[in-house]
């Protein structure tokens, strides 16, 4: 039996944190994982932005509330889920996730959480796991499902590594050119042709 396990952002939504850029005005926060390869040091600055700029939790899920699914994720989503199993494997926090998880069918989601404040500051992340996307692709595999993974950032890589099928959706020229070795597309209807075969096969 198949599984796929796909990333969140620039999968099925926008990016969170350029959301909050566009919104805030503040350059520095568009910088995400298809940009910085280490996510504990691209969270740390974050945290340091937004505690620079008094921004507190309530400012970014304000604009979480106002973002939309991607165009055309919904339908690639329902196709995903007839299909097969799905699982949404996120470096995001569940205190952002709820809306864009509203909006999609709620979907399975596995990702971290927030330490919040009383006065409803940021105060640090709490990793489900390190790896956890990784470590997602190695559980899957011990139960016996052969894994698809998609995902589009530095951070996606090692799940893609693991599974048994990896893909590209809509990287940034940096990630694709240094990981040549997956399968890209840039639409929907192009992922669908790629996997689809597997999907079909349970023998791939």
């Amino acid at each position: 039996m198949h599984i796929v396990c796909s990333d969140l952002e620039g999968i099925f939504t926008p990016e969170i944190w350029i959301s909050v850029a566009e919104k805030t005005g503040i350059e520095a926060l568009k910088l995400t994982t298809r940009d910085v390869p280490d996510y504990d040091v691209l969270m740390k600055k974050r945290l340091a932005i937004l505690e620079a700029n008094g921004l507190k939790l309530k400012d970014i899920t304000e604009v979480i509330d106002s973002m939309n699914p991607l165009e055309g994720a919904l339908d690639f989503l329902n196709w995903l889920r007839e299909t097969t199993q799905v699982i949404i494997v996120s470096d995001t926090y569940v205190e952002f996730a709820k809306p864009l998880m509203a909006k999609l069918g709620w979907p399975t989601l596995l990702c971290h959480n927030l330490t919040v404040g009383a006065d409803g500051s940021i105060e640090s992340y709490n990793l489900r796991q390190r790896d956890s996307k990784y470590k997602t692709i190695l559980s899957m595999k011990e139960l016996n499902y052969r894994v698809l993974s998609i995902g589009d950032s530095y951070n996606d890589i090692t799940m893609l590594r693991e599974a048994h099928h990896g893909f590209l959706f809509c990287p940034p020229d940096n990630v694709k050119n240094e990981f040549s070795q997956f399968p890209v597309s840039y639409s929907y209807e192009e992922l669908i042709r790629q996997i689809e075969p597997i999907l079909g096969d349970g023998n791939k």
